[in-house]
């Protein structure tokens, strides 16, 4: 602790584990911002949520593609050992406007490859849960995982 304040920190979390107040309060902002409701009394009265609950959350949870918007992000792939694998996986990158920093890519063994690359995520025209989505979608790629995100 520093002072008399303790130090808040910050976690990733699957969403099947959050009470259903915190959920809920998700939902609503999402609502909010899609334009689903006008007001935040419509939308929690349409997810049966107290405007307390709404009010206690909001500020502190957030999807985790607002939390990674304006970051390098770095991701970490198992790609098959295939001629055009990798540059699938850039070209998905660039179709999103995402701009790749650093690409570090190990040795082929057994038919596969590690592949480490960071992406500034500042211009991404897609979410970017929906760009891990696309990623994980190219042939060839056999595991992808968020190594971190500054």
């Amino acid at each position: 602790m520093r002072g008399d304040k303790a130090k808040s920190g910050f976690f990733l979390v699957r969403e099947e584990i959050l009470p259903e107040a915190i959920k809920k309060t998700i939902k609503v902002k999402e609502m909010l911002k899609r334009g689903d409701a006008r007001t935040i009394n419509e939308a929690v009265e349409k997810m049966d949520l107290s405007r307390s609950a709404y009010y206690k959350y909001k500020d502190f949870v957030f999807p985790f593609y607002e939390a990674s918007q304006d970051k390098i992000i770095t991701l970490t792939f198992l790609l098959e050992h295939r001629q055009g694998v990798l540059s699938s996986v850039l070209n998905t990158i660039s179709q999103g406007s995402g701009s790749v920093l650093t690409i570090n890519q190990g040795i082929p063994l057994q038919g596969v490859a590690n592949v480490t690359v960071s992406i500034e995520t500042a211009n991404l025209v897609i979410d970017l849960e929906e760009l891990l989505d696309k990623l994980r979608m190219v042939d060839g790629v056999k595991r992808l995982e968020v190594l971190g995100q500054a």
